[in-house]
This record gives C-alpha cells, structure tokens and sequence, in this order.
C-alpha cells in the first residue's frame, strides 16, 4: 500500500492515536493497532480496527460526555 503524503510503501505494525470528533464529543483513542510508515509515520487502520473504534465512540457518545481518552493497551 502506498501511503498518500510520502509515497512510501514500507509499513510496520505499530500503534497510533487517533482522534475522533462526532456530536460535539471529541474521543481520543491511545494504543491503536496499526500499519505504520516507517518514512513518514502516517498511519492507515484495518477494517476490523476501524469497525471496532466505531463501537466504542457510539457507546462513549452515548454517555454524554464532551471528551473522553480511551487507551487501548492494557494496564501492566
């Protein structure tokens, strides 16, 4: 896969953090499994991961809350 800022197509398993705005609720996703540039650190998201950070924010946004940070790396 060719990654769209660098044009680089070496990538690694890696984490991100991710941010999502929706409804005036701003979630911030820490420990992200994703495919990582090793160029550029840009990062893409697998399907699987994508559907999975969707269920979460449908539920954080369900709280009502105006800003949540969920970590998704498990506490030592």
């Amino acid at each position: 896969m060719e990654f769209v800022i660098c044009k680089v197509e070496e990538t690694e398993n890696g984490l991100a953090t991710f941010t999502l705005e929706r409804n005036n609720v701003i979630i911030v996703f820490k420990n992200v499994p994703a495919l990582v540039c090793k160029n550029c650190g840009d990062f893409y998201l697998t399907t699987k991961t994508t559907n999975m950070l969707l269920e979460k924010a449908s539920k954080t946004i369900k709280k009502g809350v105006e800003i949540e940070v969920i970590n998704l790396k498990p506490a030592a």
